[in-house]
Order: structure tokens, then C-alpha cells, then sequence
């Protein structure tokens, strides 16, 4: 059976943070949808590393103890790390990065970018050699087990060059080194979002412990969009789990002490309605997030539910009884062609992404709209992270302390 989705607010994310007993340090941090996950899990993040500017101010927003370093990661060494979190060379538990993968993604020109400084959201950068700065830190600080996250296009195509030096770096520094590719939608997030994931555990600790790279079992379900979103039209009568009923059907005596003034009305049989409500603007930013005035409008119109355009190739429309597709970084910009609400002609509220990227409710984001959304966009959704956290905790890092 599955269970109701539930994502922990940040005040349960701060109570769960470091009760593993296991220390951690983030790059590429970004927003801190990683880092959030692997809180969840019990890490104790001592240390992030961020270079673009509104990606650290959301991170500070919502991790205020946490060292925050806002240097170009090829600025960084190992040492000037372990310096900061007072530990020494081999003593860490856990280093996390996930490198920008836009170089690599099957969504942007690929190997034509490759070698080049671009635009990369607020800032410029070169991007395709970042994965090998993180492989250098590695190979300084000697963690005891490291995960790196990257997109798919990275094992497809002429990247796959990349990626077999990636791996082979990885193992020269002592390492060894697994690579899978892992669906968040069958890892509790209702968004189908794969991305690559490299785990390495340190030679050492790998014959001493008798462990290696492990990764999260996917669960027996999936949730759907349907699932989470709110102001979704459907109504259920008499509080029973299947009772549910088309929005025409007659709805049960509305009580005074049931008048509520929300998008979802309550009803003394335990039963309630749930309304679709026209949202034109984004409550929290004030953004209009209408696809009316914008070329890609008339073709949402003409699309199924889940349906993907021939005319603009990345413009989707969500299926309300499917996980969403995967959310991308650009999908802020309004008239951008990207994934859109199942039943309105619109973008998503940012609401309603924290919801299916499982953040929680009241995760700050900072900047625009767009630049709100982008963060989101660019995280390895928490929920994810945390899977991977917990499999990591249980069966490696649980299994060292255990003998």
C-alpha cells in the first residue's frame, strides 16, 4: 500500500541533521537539495561550496550553520577544507558533489560547448572540466566514501569518453567506483528525474569492512502528480479511502462548523472537496506564470495529458496520474517551452514545484521567479539524496562502525 507523501518541514530536517554520527562536506552545492536529503538522513554538513551568487543565498537562507565557502571550486583544496572542519586527511566520512551538468545534458548542445567559458545561470563558467576538480578533491582529503551526481547524457553519445575518464580518475585515487542510473520517481519523488550516480568507498575500508558501493532499492511505487498537488478537482464523500467523485456529484451537508475558507472545503462526514481554482500569477513571487499571451499556449492546448510537442520539443504537459516529468532549470522563463500544470494553461507555482522536487513547504528560495524556479530545477530533488543517504549510512559507513 502506499503510503500518504509527507516531506519533512526544515524544523524536522534540523532535528534529524546529525544524528547518524557521520560528518559531511557538499560541492556544487547549489540550493542545497542534496545537502537537505542527506540531513534528513542524519549527516552532519560541516562545510558547502557554492560559486553562483543567488544559489548562495538560498543556501545560506537555509543552512545558516554550515561553513559556506563562494570561491571557484578550482580555488579550493582539500586542505583548506579539512583546515575549516578541523579533520584530517582521511577522517571524513562523506564527500557529495554534484558538478553542473549542463555540458553533458541531452537537452543542450553537448560536445559544441565543451572547452568553452558560457553563460551559466547568473554567471559565466567553464563547465565540462568540473567534474575533474571534484575528483581532485577527492583524491586530497581521501573521504571515506564519496557520491557524485550527474545527468544521463553523461554515459550517452561522445560524453561517454568523459565518462570512463571520470571513472578511471576516480579509481587512481584509491577508489572503488560504481555508476547507475537512478529514477527519483521509484525513489519516493513524484518528478521521473534520472541521473547518474557515482558512488566510490576507499580501497582500504572496502577489504578491511568487507563494503562497497550500494545503492537504494526502488520502492514497490510511484507517486503521482495527482498524489501531491493541491486544488486538484476531485471530491471525496463519507471519509471512506475509494469514495471519490467526479466535482458535478452532489456533496454532503456543509456544516457551520465545517465553513473554512481554503481551496479544500471540510465536510462533518469526514469527507471533503478539492476545487480547481484559475491561478494566474505565482502567490509567493507575484509572477505571472499564464501561458495565454505566449506562442507555446495554443499548443498546450492541443496536447494529452502527459503529451509531449513536436513543435517545441521540451514542452510537456504534466498527466495527472503519472509522476511529473522532469523539471528543468529553464522552466522558470514563463514562454519557455517546459513542463506545465496537467489541468491549467500555466507554469507551475513555486509551491507546487517544492512539492513535486520534495522540498519541503517551507524551504526559503531566493531572487525571481526564474531564478526561484532554477534552483529547484538545478537540486538533486531531498527526497532522492536521502535514499541514497540512508543506503550509504546503513550499509556502508553502519557496517565500518560496527566492526
Amino acid at each position: 500500500m502506499k503510503p500518504p507523501y509527507k516531506v519533512p518541514n526544515m524544523s524536522e530536517v534540523a532535528k534529524a541533521k546529525g544524528t547518524n554520527g557521520y560528518t559531511m562536506v557538499s560541492t556544487f552545492s547549489g540550493a542545497g537539495g542534496s545537502c537537505l536529503g542527506f540531513e534528513m538522513a542524519g549527516f552532519d554538513i560541516k562545510y558547502a561550496n557554492e560559486f553562483v551568487p543567488e544559489a548562495q543565498h538560498t543556501y545560506a537562507a537555509n543552512h545558516p550553520s554550515v561553513i559556506l565557502d563562494t570561491r571557484d571550486i578550482r580555488s579550493v583544496t582539500g586542505k583548506d577544507i579539512l583546515s575549516q572542519i578541523k579533520l584530517k586527511v582521511g577522517e571524513l566520512d562523506l564527500l557529495e558533489g554534484s558538478p553542473p551538468c549542463a555540458s553533458f545534458s541531452t537537452a543542450g548542445n553537448r560536445e559544441k560547448d565543451w572547452g568553452k567559458v558560457k553563460g551559466y545561470s547568473d554567471t559565466t563558467q567553464r563547465a565540462d572540466d568540473l567534474f575533474f576538480e571534484y575528483s581532485r578533491l577527492v583524491k586530497e582529503m581521501q573521504p571515506k566514501v564519496f557520491v557524485a551526481e550527474n545527468v544521463s547524457g553523461l554515459v550517452r553519445g561522445k560524453a561517454l569518453g568523459y565518462f570512463k575518464l571520470i571513472l578511471a580518475e576516480f579509481k587512481s585515487h584509491g577508489y572503488e567506483v560504481e555508476a547507475r542510473l537512478l529514477d527519483a520517481s521509484w525513489l519516493g519523488v513524484p518528478q521521473a528525474r534520472k541521473r547518474l550516480i557515482f558512488i566510490g568507498v576507499r580501497n582500504d575500508i572496502a577489504a578491511d569492512y568487507g563494503v562497497k558501493p550500494t545503492y537504494p532499492k526502488p520502492l514497490a511505487y510511484r507517486y503521482t502528480v495527482r498524489d501531491v498537488l493541491p486544488n486538484v478537482s476531485r471530491m471525496k464523500l463519507g471519509g471512506k479511502p475509494d469514495n471519490w467523485k467526479k466535482p458535478d456529484a452532489p456533496s454532503p451537508t456543509i456544516m457551520a462548523s465545517d465553513a473554512v475558507t481554503s481551496p479544500t472545503a471540510y465536510f462533518s462526514s469526514g469527507g471533503y472537496i478539492e476545487t480547481t481554482d484559475g491561478i494566474f500569477q505565482d502567490p509567493e513571487t507575484g509572477a505571472p506564470i499564464s501561458l495565454e499571451k505566449y506562442a507555446i499556449g495554443p499548443e498546450w492546448d492541443k496536447l494529452p495529458p502527459g503529451g509531449h510537442s513536436k513543435k517545441y520539443f521540451t514542452l510537456v504537459k504534466s498527466h495527472l496520474d503519472e509522476p511529473a516529468q522532469t523539471i528543468t532549470a529553464q522552466g522558470g522563463n514563463v514562454g519557455a517551452a517546459a513542463i506545465t500544470h496537467p489541468t491549467q494553461k500555466r507554469k507551475f507555482t513555486l509551491d507546487e514545484l517544492r512539492l513535486l522536487s520534495s522540498f519541503p513547504k517551507d524551504f526559503k528560495l531566493t531572487g525571481t521567479f526564474e531564478q526561484r524556479w532554477e534552483r529547484v530545477g538545478r537540486s538533486v530533488p531531498p527526497i532522492m539524496a536521502r535514499a541514497i543517504g540512508e543506503t550509504i549510512r546503513d550499509e556502508i559507513l553502519n557496517k565500518i562502525k560496527e566492526k
